[in-house]
């Protein structure tokens, strides 16, 4: 992943959150829809921004990268 792939990304769920605000049950639904997540992938993933926060997930993206590792153990 590069980081042009990394800015779509935000710009996509940015556009998501503007359309849905800060209801999780409408994020997760609309992340199934538009992003086609599963439900429980849609719910992990939430969690994940939730429990971690993007000082976390920002290093271990980055760590993923540099081991070359994208898809990881749970399958999603």
């Amino acid at each position: 992943m590069n980081s042009h792939q990394i800015d779509s990304l935000v710009k996509e769920y940015t556009s998501l959150l503007d359309e849905t605000g800060d209801n999780t049950d409408v994020l997760l639904k609309r992340l199934e829809t538009d992003s086609e997540w599963s439900a429980d992938a849609a719910e992990h993933l939430v969690k994940l921004v939730t429990d971690y926060g993007s000082f976390m997930l920002r290093n271990a993206l980055a760590l993923a990268i540099a081991l070359k590792h994208e898809d990881g153990n749970l399958g999603f």
